[in-house]
């Protein structure tokens, strides 16, 4: 385990009132489970940070119709090929 530091907190009561009930449905340690849950909460701030930064870059530089064409065509084609097609490749769009 990498190195740790201990902390200090301190909790609304109704919070630490339901950390330890889920501490207890878990049986987790304290340490763990909020550990975990600030694991949790800074990996789904990387991820909407992520997302985020795709969005502008689409919107800044989106797909051209020719791009969208090409994917349509490439599309069709991985399905037609694929085995158990019954639509004999025709795709909609």
């Amino acid at each position: 385990m990498p190195k740790t530091a201990r902390i200090a907190i301190s909790l609304p009561e109704e919070v630490l009132r339901a950390v330890e009930r889920e501490r207890a449905e878990s049986g987790e340690s304290r340490s763990a489970l909020l550990r975990r849950a600030i694991e949790l909460l800074l990996r789904q701030r990387r991820e909407r940070e992520i997302s985020e930064a795709y969005t502008r870059a689409y919107k800044e530089l989106p797909e051209t119709e020719e791009e969208i064409a090409a994917a349509r065509r490439a599309a069709s084609t991985i399905l037609a090929e694929s085995p158990g097609n019954e639509t004999g490749g025709n795709m909609v769009g």
